[in-house]
């Protein structure tokens, strides 16, 4: 079977497999001598270029001691069609309380935008503002709600890397304008925001709201690029999820994105802008002013 572009499906069931022969302490050599193929297979079947069957994944977790179990299922699940481009995931009002492709998709990337024209992104969010953003989601249990928040905040620590990815962020004015929570909070997170912007692999642009209609006002989304595999948009709903990248996906949404960068405020502008904000909370008392 010829090597195949990997996709985010195929991708997943490959890592998903790493980490459960890692977990048992199972070689590649292992696996390949067990099911009677040869290394390379192996190889290709973890970096997500060659499909795997049903009963490949089989012999493998159960080499790994995996027998039953929500992780069996799921990589089983994986085995299904995973060399077809996008992924859309249904998870109805409640969302899993580990968003693992994503997660996994955010270890692996070296280069993450992310557009959000109602609330801060979340990598960039502190504790406060994203319980305050939670709590106010119809469709999670409130014993939920802090263990989300701190999901969230675990997410972040990518941006605390020693070698990190570049990330991009594109925010509308009105999301730093608007009173997520408290005024003490929005000044917490305006501080955050400065703090985090004075980074060399950080890059934040402010969308002014005196452009009125501007490029994607169809909704927030993000796009991750890798150095080994083709980009990919997460788009995400209250209901669901979806991965995409077809050629043609991808350059539409690198159209967007042109025009954002074009008609944002620069890095210095948005940086003002931000710090003008953050006095102005501290300045009504929305928090000390000794965290910038």
């Amino acid at each position: 079977m010829d090597d195949r572009e990997p996709t985010i499906r195929s991708r997943t069931l490959g890592e998903g497999l790493r980490r459960a022969m890692e977990s048992a302490g199972v070689s590649g050599k292992t696996v390949a001598d067990r099911i009677g193929c040869s290394g390379a297979h192996i190889s290709r079947l973890l970096s997500g270029k060659r499909g795997a069957t049903v009963e490949d994944v089989t012999s493998i977790l159960t080499i790994c001691g995996i027998r039953k179990g929500a992780e069996r299922s799921y990589l089983l699940s994986l085995c299904e069609d995973p060399h077809h481009p996008g992924w859309f995931q249904q998870h109805g009002s409640r969302l899993p309380k580990q968003m693992r492709v994503l997660v996994d998709s955010e270890d692996l990337t070296d280069h993450l935008v992310d557009f959000q024209p109602l609330i801060i992104p979340g990598l960039l969010q502190v504790a406060d503002y994203a319980r305050a953003v939670i709590s106010k989601c119809v469709n999670v249990p409130a014993d939920e709600v802090e263990d989300r928040v701190a999901a969230r905040l675990a997410r972040a620590e990518v941006l605390n890397r020693r070698n990190p990815a570049s990330f991009e962020f594109f925010i509308h004015e009105w999301v730093l304008r608007s009173d997520v929570g408290s005024r003490a909070i929005m000044s917490e997170q305006m501080h955050h925001l400065l703090r985090l912007g004075v980074r060399e692999h950080v890059s934040i642009g402010v969308i002014p709201a005196a452009l009125g209609a501007y490029a994607g006002m169809s909704g927030p989304f993000m796009m991750l690029h890798f150095p080994r595999f083709r980009p990919i948009v997460y788009l995400e709903s209250e209901t669901s999820c979806l991965f995409l990248e077809q050629p043609e996906e991808i350059h539409a949404y690198r159209n967007v994105l042109g025009k954002l960068r074009e008609t944002s405020l620069g890095e210095g502008q948005s940086r003002d802008l931000i710090a003008e904000l953050a006095t102005k909370l501290s300045a009504d008392g929305g928090a000390d002013d000794d965290q910038g």
